[in-house]
């Protein structure tokens, strides 16, 4: 009986070129998994093009509801931004394939699983430790890592030799990865940092900010212990509100970042970022902890919101102290809560209004009149304690 290996399948380049590649190498049934976390893909037309190119079955897995409750609400919630700027896109997709492809290795009865990230990226860390979370026992192939392939001609020269179909032209643009969460973008003027990316050309769900409407456009948004769950006044499920939110952020240009990352594997990288609706929640997220939690509270979630956007970069994203870390978070969030209204004007977002029925911010306290609750004499006392380390150093130091 052959072996049989199941593939991470885009229909991409690389994961078309692998399907042959997996038969002359490893001389293996393939079964191609496409796994819907809301890329833009003729999935019908992606699935003829594996049987065409060798593949004995290829499945359409639609877990795009299970992205966004299972991955991004957990790291929104969080706050977490890789290098203070990267929303996490790429990152927490990938773990979710992983456990897919396992899920259908099982189904399918295989013996190994096989993608396409390369030896280079991210990418090959986070699937080989999902796929190490849930299936040890099966056998990683990263062709990578082993072919001697060296370039999108080469791969392009293999596919043509053998009479396959070729699924992109020699000289397409960008490398890009998609979701309904983002869309990064690598390659061309962007290798080199001092170059000013091209947007004219690269973007594909946002507006240059310059050529965003000249008028601004408010949003409202519900969260309910830290998810969103309504824009407007509308009630909407996760996967539509993303989608709604994409739509308006791209429109007026938000959510752009160009960033130069530091890679697991030890090199720099530079992409650029489309996270539109995500860029929205996480600054209204953000607005609206700011009234509902307390500064210890909030002070400490910085630092866990730092070390999760570590871990889930990483590819650490099934392990104990993930969990334990979203746990904490999603400790913090009962009480997060309430409304939040934004501007977004050509490229930038704005807070104009926030209001929570948890939220702990007292006018009688914080206005310039005195009232009950504070009694200004009681500051002298508090100050005087509060700086007494400064106090007794000062004394020591004569």
């Amino acid at each position: 009986m052959k072996k049989r290996v199941v593939l991470a399948y885009s229909g991409g380049l690389d994961t078309t070129v692998i399907i042959p590649w997996l038969k002359e190498n490893y001389d293996c049934e393939t079964i191609a998994v496409c796994v819907d976390v809301g890329q833009e893909a003729d999935w019908q037309t992606v699935k003829q093009r594996a049987l065409d190119t060798g593949a004995v079955a290829c499945h359409i897995v639609d877990v795009k509801k299970e992205y966004v409750e299972g991955y991004i609400w957990p790291t929104l919630k969080a706050g977490a931004l890789y290098e203070d700027k990267y929303f996490l896109g790429t990152s927490t997709a990938r773990p979710l394939i992983a456990k897919t492809l396992v899920d259908y290795a099982r189904k399918e009865g295989a013996q190994a699983v096989a993608h396409g990230a390369t030896g280079k990226g991210n990418d090959q860390i986070r699937f080989d430790l999902g796929i190490m979370a849930f299936a040890p026992d099966l056998e990683i192939i990263a062709p990578w890592r082993e072919w001697d392939l060296k370039s999108r001609d080469e791969e392009i020269e293999y596919l043509e030799k053998r009479g396959l179909p070729v699924p992109m032209k020699r000289r397409e643009s960008y490398s890009r990865d998609d979701n309904l969460w983002h869309i990064s973008h690598e390659g061309l003027e962007l290798e080199d940092p001092n170059n000013e990316p091209d947007y004219n050309s690269m973007l594909k769900m946002t507006v240059p900010p310059e050529k965003a409407p000249d008028k601004a456009v408010y949003v409202e948004i519900l969260f309910e212990k830290g998810i969103p769950t309504a824009i407007n006044g509308k009630k909407m499920d996760g996967v539509s509100l993303i989608y709604e939110l994409n739509k308006l952020g791209g429109a007026h240009g938000v959510g752009l970042v160009d960033l130069v990352e530091n890679r697991v594997v030890g090199m720099k990288s530079r992409g650029v970022y489309e996270t539109p609706g995500g860029s929205i929640l996480y600054y209204a997220h953000s607005e609206l902890e700011h009234i509902c939690l307390d500064r210890q509270t909030y002070s400490f979630k910085q630092i866990v919101s730092d070390k999760l956007a570590e871990i889930i970069y990483g590819g650490f994203w099934f392990t104990p102290l993930r969990e334990a870390l979203s746990a904490f978070v999603d400790s913090t969030q009962d009480r997060v809560s309430g409304t939040v209204r934004l501007k977004l004007y050509k490229g930038a977002i704005s807070p104009a209004g926030v209001s929570s029925p948890y939220s702990l911010y007292n006018a009688d306290l914080a206005s310039f009149t005195t009232g009950e609750l504070y009694d200004h004499a009681d500051a002298k006392g508090f100050i005087r304690l509060y700086g007494l380390p400064v106090l007794v150093r000062a004394l020591t130091s004569r």
